[in-house]
């Protein structure tokens, strides 16, 4: 788990959000609002804005990085809280093809995100040395 997360408003704009995946290689940013999260915001979100569509064959590249997180997070998003069980994370994350997912306390804060590579390195000091 990590405990200092790296999170977005709802008005960073797709563009600003595009050089943030890039410069960190997260898989994805909860969205906070007044200190709770509102929702998590993922590279697909991002790539689904580039979609083509038969009512839009050729995106109009500049007005889609000009939208926000707001119009493509995802306000429903999975989470666990810091006392959910190591299994029920990894049961997540494989029923729901998650890479990673906030931490979240009963005042709807962050408090970590724990992602895939989390999971490996605790079934690896699980696994007895060879």
């Amino acid at each position: 788990m990590t405990r200092d997360v790296a999170t977005v408003t709802r008005d960073v704009t797709i563009r600003e959000l595009g050089r943030m995946f890039k410069q960190t290689d997260y898989n994805g940013y909860p969205v906070e609002e007044a200190s709770q999260v509102v929702g998590f915001v993922t590279k697909f979100d991002y790539l689904a804005c580039f979609e083509f569509t038969p009512a839009r064959m050729v995106p109009h590249y500049d007005e889609l990085m000009k939208r926000t997180v707001a119009d493509v997070m995802t306000p429903e998003f999975i989470y666990v809280r810091s006392d959910t069980k190591l299994t029920r994370v990894l049961q997540l994350m494989v029923r729901h093809r998650i890479r990673s997912m906030p931490i979240i306390d009963t005042d709807q804060r962050l408090t970590g995100i724990i992602a895939r590579e989390d999971i490996i390195r605790a079934l690896e000091r699980c696994a007895p040395k060879a």
